[in-house]
């Protein structure tokens, strides 16, 4: 589909795979072909299915750009937090095949999937930004609230605690975990099953379910973007 984003069709699934030979930064050029394939993955009413390459779901935002600041950073902020927007109220069921580490606004699509299975393994799933001297958008704040279990928001949000796969589960960013052999075998009966879903129960029931997360997450990207503007 493009250089960094791969889509193939089979069976009503959608596998969207991101990768750029390293760790899956969030470029508008990553961002902008993820945008696209979810456009086809709508047009062809599929289940997504949202993966990585070996060992990284993505590192976050590409921090070259983030750190230059400008236009061209804030626009990326802004497609970052809006694509997990869409995700959360996507007409299909989103799972996520999370190979390995998820940090920062990769934690944070992880956080927008229906369904998370990660790997056992040496990996990292944080919400880092306090660790690395950002303070926490509101946007991200919001969107980890939705998700993740009240006892581990905090230490996840203001301590940028490190969580591994496993802790990852109670903390809510992982739903399962399996063995790296066993995820894309598990990722693709857990997306074919979800096929068997009424469609448009499930969008209405998914709509009403996040109400309140979805209009807190649009309140706050405004709020933050209203902010980078001043």
């Amino acid at each position: 589909m493009g250089e960094l984003v791969s889509y193939h069709l089979e069976d009503s699934i959608a596998t969207i795979t991101m990768d750029d030979g390293k760790v899956n930064a969030l470029s508008i050029d990553m961002l902008t072909e993820l945008g696209d394939a979810l456009d086809r993955a709508e047009a062809d009413r599929a289940v997504v299915l949202l993966t990585g390459r070996e060992a990284v779901f993505s590192a976050g935002f590409d921090l070259a750009v983030l750190g230059s600041g400008g236009e061209k950073a804030v626009a990326m902020l802004r497609a970052g937090f809006e694509l997990a927007e869409r995700m959360l109220s996507f007409p299909r069921p989103v799972l996520i095949a999370c190979p390995g580490h998820a940090v920062a606004m990769g934690v944070f699509l992880l956080l927008s999937g229906d369904y998370r299975i990660g790997v056992a393994g040496p990996y990292k799933i944080t919400a880092n930004e306090v660790a690395i001297g950002l303070t926490m958008p509101l946007a991200a704040i919001e969107i980890c609230r939705q998700r993740l279990a009240p006892s581990h928001l905090n230490r996840a949000v203001i301590l940028a605690e490190v969580f591994s796969p496993e802790d990852a589960i109670a903390a809510g960013f992982l739903d399962r975990v399996v063995q790296s052999s066993e995820l894309q075998d598990t990722a693709r009966s857990a997306a074919k099953a979800l096929t068997k879903l009424d469609g448009v129960a499930h969008v209405a029931t998914k709509l009403l379910a996040r109400d309140h997360s979805l209009r807190a997450i649009r309140s706050a990207i405004d709020a933050d973007f209203a902010t980078l503007r001043t």
